[in-house]
């Protein structure tokens, strides 16, 4: 025998949310394949995924048609927002995990308060930037990746690269002739995160390929740009120009000049010691 909730009438004229006189099927049902079936189609996995609990736990709780139904909605939305923050994540082509609740901020000149403020998109929507400075070690490219991370996970697009890497870039794409369309693609990212600027002695060229990028940006799109020193090194008037550019309105992070990573190895050599 089929199980079945019966919902009854709670008055002719009150909109109650159920509906009179009827029966809704429970798990088990024939129905259930044909559920099955139709939510590939509709591209609805997480109907498909936990249609049967959410159905045991409407008739549990005597849930109305209108309830469950809004429990189906909530549980696709919440994994379309899950599925979309991990495909942007992926997009992100970040090196490694970073988050920002994993920073040691009692080794570092930066406070978590002002960190924070970084975690809304508003910034990025503005198109300011954001310049992060500091000797080698002191945790730069952990904020760089946090912060992005936590942007990404608002459902905006990120990217990350390295000068170097995006120098190389865009130097073969001028030599095949398609400088323009990777341009075009990097103009279109809602945050993009340039790490170890500062390591990079540009040559002219290298300077001019990258001044590109910053100007197709400029006061659109969001550019964060991490770096060890100011930049001086290759043609002075190209690394000036390229300097107004991302400092321009930008929030400025100094993370100092004391390396984290020596500091950790000076703290177990210690403990190391008074064993």
């Amino acid at each position: 025998m089929c199980t079945t909730i019966t919902v009854t009438n709670q008055g002719d004229d009150q909109d109650t949310g159920q509906v009179p006189g009827r029966r809704m099927s429970l798990p088990g049902d024939p129905e259930d394949m044909l559920i099955d079936e139709a939510c590939p189609e509709l591209r609805l996995p997480a109907f498909r995924d936990r249609f049967i609990d959410l159905a045991t736990t409407a008739r549990r709780e005597q849930a109305t048609y209108k309830q469950f139904l809004l429990g189906m909605l909530q549980a696709e939305l919440a994994d379309r927002d899950l599925r979309r923050q991990q495909r942007l994540l992926r997009l992100a082509r970040f090196p490694r995990p970073k988050r920002l609740e994993d920073f040691d901020f009692e080794k570092n000149p930066v406070t978590p308060e002002f960190v924070a403020d970084l975690k809304s998109p508003i910034w990025v929507r503005e198109g300011r930037p954001l310049v992060l400075i500091g000797d080698s070690g002191t945790g730069k490219s952990h904020l760089l990746i946090g912060i992005g991370t936590e942007i990404a996970e608002t459902g905006l697009s990120v990217g990350y690269t390295t000068t170097s890497a995006l120098v190389n870039e865009l130097a073969e794409a001028d030599a095949n002739r398609r400088l323009s369309s990777v341009i075009a693609r990097y103009s279109k990212i809602g945050l993009f995160c340039l790490d170890e600027f500062g390591y990079l002695n540009l040559d002219r060229k290298g300077a001019k390929l990258l001044f590109q990028i910053f100007t197709e940006r400029e006061e659109r799109k969001a550019t964060a740009v991490a770096t060890n020193s100011p930049f001086t090194d290759g043609d002075a008037r190209l690394c000036a120009a390229i300097a107004d550019r991302i400092t321009f309105r930008c929030t400025l992070i100094q993370t100092g000049t004391d390396s984290y990573r020596y500091q950790v190895t000076e703290s177990e050599r210690r403990g190391e010691t008074h064993r």
